[in-house]
């Protein structure tokens, strides 16, 4: 059901979704709406998924930096949320770019030879400099967002929170040169380090290992750690955990999953959390910092 809309959140107008693949769009557009805020998406095309019809909204091709300038101002947008997943990055040269994204070509030619978090940063700029107010998806829709402690039927024992621990602190040490945001424990050695191919192609990566030999563990052992990168904006960029990452974890063997609590989304929660305690892994938030772990 729709709250009646609020004198704050008329005054903010609509919330601005530009919104790329994956169910998380519409999770923020559903949470604003159950708030009273009216809600229109720009639809990033190739991306954004079919559900976004239910809303008003239109599609915007890579390169029409100028339309999306012109519906931002059409709608009378305060507010933006950047969010959903990008199969890729798009290719400057294969790019038909509009007369708005033809006068920041320069600016946006240097912003995609970034890492990523310095892209995202340079996007924010591009949208603050006229006056929008960036947003995190998780400000719309904290629930997005994992709690503290354990989430789900399992707990780890020592040996896996020891894991937990290890890998944390690998992850985080990987996300200062901003090269990726997970790692895998197990049995106190570091087996893999996220880079380019992303959480879920790493959690594969494992599995090929233990496949080959070169990593042997009976049972299911080890652990695999989500954290935020610390220069990270998590307007724009919040790391994310989802049921293929648990089904990749219990297919490669591992106990279990670890997210820094606040600070990574898991998306479809109840059917993570389902999957985890069905294949006998635990998952647990965890605070950036070396304390204890709530029960």
């Amino acid at each position: 059901m729709t709250a009646p809309a609020t004198a704050a959140a008329r005054d903010r107008g609509p919330l601005t979704i530009i919104a790329g693949g994956g169910p998380v769009p519409l999770i923020v557009a559903d949470a604003a709406r159950r708030a009273g805020r009216p809600v229109f998406i720009v639809g990033i095309a190739g991306e954004a998924d079919d559900s976004i019809a239910g809303y008003p909204h239109e599609i915007v091709k890579w390169g029409q930096f100028g339309r999306l300038e012109a519906l931002l101002a059409e709608k009378q947008t305060r507010e933006i949320v950047m969010v959903g997943t990008i199969s890729a990055r798009p290719d400057l040269k294969d790019l038909r770019l509009d007369l708005g994204a033809v006068k920041l070509m320069g600016r946006v030619a240097k912003l995609l030879l970034r890492g990523d978090s310095d892209l995202l940063t340079g996007l924010i700029g591009m949208f603050e400099e006229p006056g929008y107010k960036v947003v995190g998806a998780h400000e719309v829709a904290p629930e997005l967002v994992a709690g503290e402690g354990q989430l789900g039927a399992h707990a780890p024992d020592g040996g896996m929170l020891r894991d937990a621990r290890k890998a944390m602190k690998a992850a985080r040490t990987i996300g200062v040169l901003d090269a990726g945001q997970a790692a895998v424990v197990v049995n106190g050695l570091i087996v893999a380090l996220e880079a380019w191919e992303g959480t879920d192609r790493m959690i594969e990566r494992v599995g090929q290992l233990r496949e080959i030999g070169r990593a042997r563990w009976k049972g299911r052992a080890g652990v695999v750690a989500k954290c935020a990168k610390p220069q990270q904006d998590l307007r724009v960029d919040l790391p994310t955990i989802g049921v293929r990452t648990v089904q990749g974890a219990a297919a490669a063997g591992l106990a279990g999953v670890v997210v820094e609590t606040g600070r990574v989304m898991i998306v479809d929660r109840p059917a993570v959390i389902a999957l985890a305690d069905r294949e006998g892994l635990f998952v647990l938030g965890r605070t950036r910092g070396e304390g204890r772990t709530a029960k």
